[in-house]
């Protein structure tokens, strides 16, 4: 018999949890200390599924860090090498978080509400705990808080038409990357055009638990037609994306440059950035080594839950991190961190598969 999660009161349930167990969740993972589905029928089947109608996400893991006070703006930008000084209520932007080394603390979308009011939508890590330090330390007026917000995502090519159905068709208005408060049940809710994968969708913030089921029942309600199910990221078509994975395919000890995230660096004019002198220089010299996609010869490669080793010429030069056999493309699929010398287009490198070395290719970018 395999290992099973035990899970407690230390991993947190959601506001979706018994919606999601009466679909057929088939395995979860633990995100920020909270249940996150992974699979349901399996993850080629849900891959296809998602390629092809409309999938709701349980993603109330994506914890949102609350940053409200006269001096907000101030300590988001602290956070973040991007330059934030336009950034508009109504807009969410990707936003690259480091510390003073420059090191990668987390890949959050940050929601811009009101002028002194932020919600900074997590990756897997205590950003929380960084930002109350920040706030403390430098004495800024802001309060920092987890609120009782919880994100359900809506994905796939049928994505408009089901949530057009529950909110109305101004949702279709919506830019990518923006968002409307809309109305459900009497309470209005932050509807942005966004999601961890590239089949196009939105990002419902449900603030109040006691909305998340009603939200849940209407969507499925509304979607009979559209063939809508329960879903959730996808690791087959997050990897042809290039969709990186925070903890996995890049952690504390990497700069956004070496993921490859240097455009979202404006270093020179995100001035409050506790990291920007340590990123200047990263950016002046350049990185060592840097994100890079590999296509993979052979057969389907097994899961990759530890690091596989890349070489060239009998030497280390770099890891895979994420990969998978892709069914639309026909080959291995996979995500490493990879040296300069080796990171060209086209360059062959070797790779230490759990069922012997394979022969890769290097590719600058993503399938999707």
């Amino acid at each position: 018999m395999p290992p099973f999660l035990s899970i407690s009161r230390r991993t947190r349930r959601t506001p979706f949890t018994d919606r999601v167990t009466a679909a057929g969740v088939s395995a979860y993972t633990v995100y920020n200390r909270m249940l996150l589905p992974t699979v349901f029928k399996s993850v080629v089947e849900d891959y296809h599924h998602l390629k092809t109608a409309v999938q709701v996400w349980d993603v109330a893991c994506e914890r949102q860090v609350e940053i409200r006070g006269p001096q907000a703006a101030e300590l988001v930008q602290m956070l973040t090498p991007r330059d934030l000084s336009e950034m508009v209520v109504g807009q969410c932007l990707y936003t690259p978080m480091v510390d003073e080394t420059g090191g990668m603390l987390n890949d959050p979308v940050t929601v811009k509400l009101e002028e002194d009011r932020y919600w900074v939508s997590i990756a897997d890590s205590d950003l929380l705990l960084w930002v109350k330090a920040l706030a403390v330390g430098f004495r800024l007026a802001v309060d920092v808080i987890e609120p009782d917000v919880s994100p359900l995502a809506i994905q796939g090519p049928r994505a408009d038409d089901l949530a057009a159905r529950v909110f109305g068709d101004e949702v279709r208005s919506i830019r990518f990357f923006r968002y409307k408060r809309l109305a459900f049940n009497g309470v209005d809710l932050v509807v942005a055009r966004s999601g961890y994968s590239k089949q196009g969708g939105f990002e419902i913030y449900v603030e109040g638990g006691q909305n998340g089921e009603p939200l849940w029942d209407a969507l499925f309600e509304a979607g009979r037609d559209l063939d809508v199910r329960a879903g959730c990221p996808n690791l087959i078509e997050r990897i042809e994306a290039g969709m990186l994975s925070y903890g996995n395919d890049m952690t504390r000890a990497n700069t956004p440059h070496e993921c490859g995230l240097g455009r979202f660096c404006d270093t020179r004019s995100a001035i409050g950035c506790v990291g920007r002198d340590a990123l200047l220089r990263v950016a002046r010299e350049g990185p060592l080594k840097q994100i890079r996609y590999l296509e993979i010869e052979g057969d389907a490669v097994p899961p990759c839950p530890e690091p596989w080793m890349v070489s060239a010429g009998g030497e280390l030069v770099g890891q895979i991190t994420s990969a998978s056999w892709s069914p639309d493309f026909n080959t291995n699929v996979a995500i490493s961190m990879i040296g300069r010398d080796c990171w060209d287009e086209g360059t062959v490198v070797d790779v230490a598969t759990p069922d012997g070395n394979r022969s890769a290719r290097v590719r600058d970018k993503s399938w999707l």
